[in-house]
């Protein structure tokens, strides 16, 4: 898994970082979704360092990354404060501009860091993902039924008891699209209730304060200053539940375009050569 690649925990002002690196070229931060790990990337990433310098870090609160204290405001699972985990761990290695990618929940701290950070983000691709604000607003039943967990996780208490019962039953996940390294990798991280607890944190702010975040940048006509790229998977719902995911990107960024995958909802594990080619030449300006 990653060969070739350094794996480092690396100290930040607020977390500390399980990280892998490698390749030669442009920087490139790659960041994993709930309830995986940076193991997601290992069948991307070492594609994408025929051109680019990978950086594949376990989100604060996830995997073997240090876990946040709990706030009542749950600022410390925020996506503001895991953009700035982004900027400080791309500078500790050296870039201080960079394209970033997320996928999942991955991806809200991807655009976070554009609009934080908009000197720093080179260019910004979202996988799987229309912004927390969109998306409440936009909440009916169906979105309800297909995207309760989004509620559930916010509850206090319960959601850990749920998934702690039987994670592997909760979570699902297979070696066989997963790979075995990468299975162990995302196991280690359902089983350990510490984990569990600070993924389900990353919900609860999702809720609250990310929200507020996301309704003080509409107030004030922040957008995201470089060029996007959303693509979604064909076999999720997220096309089911958005008619035209790039024109509610379009109410974040003016340059915004747009791609599918023939995949499910982990399109890294499942078409890691498609989403490895179209992030390549969106990265390079080749799209």
């Amino acid at each position: 898994m990653f060969e070739g690649f350094v794996q480092e925990k690396i100290t930040l002002s607020g977390a500390v970082l399980n990280v892998r690196y490698g390749g030669n070229g442009p920087p490139v931060l790659l960041l994993h979704g709930h309830p995986r790990t940076h193991a997601t990337w290992s069948k991307v990433a070492p594609i994408l360092t025929a051109h680019f310098t990978v950086v594949c870090p376990d989100l604060r609160g996830f995997g073997q990354s240090s876990k946040p204290s709990d706030l009542p405001d749950h600022a410390n699972s925020s996506k503001r404060a895991k953009a700035k985990d982004c900027i400080e761990l791309m500078s500790y290695l050296g870039f201080h501009q960079f394209a970033i990618v997320g996928h999942d929940r991955g991806s809200y701290t991807a655009y976070r860091a554009a609009l934080d950070h908009p000197e720093k983000i080179t260019r910004l691709a979202v996988l799987d993902c229309v912004p927390i604000l969109e998306a409440l607003e936009r909440c009916d039943e169906r979105f309800a039924r297909q995207w309760y967990h989004w509620f559930f996780f916010a509850q206090l208490d319960k959601p850990e008891r749920a998934i702690l019962s039987d994670p592997d039953a909760w979570y699902g996940g297979q070696p066989v699209t997963m790979g075995n390294e990468e299975y162990q990798d995302f196991r280690r991280a359902i089983h350990d209730p510490e984990t569990v607890h600070t993924m389900l944190e990353d919900y609860r702010a999702g809720l609250t304060i990310d929200r507020l975040h996301e309704e003080e940048d509409r107030r004030n006509n922040r957008k995201i200053a470089c060029p996007v790229l959303c693509l979604w998977s064909e076999h999720d719902d997220l096309g089911e539940l958005y008619a035209d995911i790039p024109a509610i990107w379009k109410n974040w960024a003016s340059d915004v375009r747009s791609g599918t995958l023939n995949s499910g909802h982990h399109m890294a594990e499942e078409a890691p050569e498609e989403l490895a080619a179209k992030l390549s030449l969106f990265l390079m300006g080749k799209d």
